[in-house]
């Protein structure tokens, strides 16, 4: 039995819809996509909302200290303060990555992959290489279509000189 379609509370749309039966088999929780989430991007480098949503006690009481006099607030908590309501900052987000690194370790995997294969397909795959693309037969199949003076008109029949036997 692929999936068991129950029609209580939850209604027929609940019972077949995958995401709701792995959401209750595993016990997480609903994302709730209607809030607005934080952006930390370089083309909205203020987001609508604060960084850090839940505040611990110790936050909270920043926050109170945030409405007063921001003379009185050290350097470690203006940071602190900034950190509240923005993950990184300007620079920070400008700062590149290391991404680089594992983009070529992939390519030269890839490539070093790819190289394996044509080789084990050389090996393994390919028979020998036919008898008619050895110089000697090449030489006698070039000689005999002379011979035969094929294509005269624009085949390399015209290269030939056939009163000096020669290429021209």
């Amino acid at each position: 039995m692929l999936c068991r379609v129950t029609l209580g509370r939850t209604g027929l749309w609940r019972g077949l819809c995958s995401s709701s039966r792995i959401q209750r088999q595993t016990g997480s929780e609903l994302v709730d996509f209607t809030v607005t989430p934080y952006l930390c991007r370089l083309d909205t480098p203020l987001s609508d909302v604060p960084y850090v949503r839940e505040l611990t006690n110790e936050q909270r009481a920043l926050k109170e200290k945030e409405k007063g006099d921001w003379g009185k607030l050290t350097k470690e908590e203006k940071l602190a303060l900034y950190r509240l309501a923005h993950k990184h900052s300007y620079c920070e987000m400008q700062q590149g990555s290391s991404e680089w690194k594992t983009v070529l370790g992939g390519m030269f995997f890839m490539l070093g992959f790819s190289g394996l294969l044509v080789w084990w397909q050389r090996v393994y795959v390919f028979g020998e290489v036919p008898h008619t693309l050895s110089p000697d037969w090449i030489e006698k199949q070039t000689q005999r279509m002379i011979d035969m003076q094929v294509n005269p008109v624009q085949g390399f029949s015209v290269y030939w000189d056939y009163e000096k036997k020669q290429w021209k």
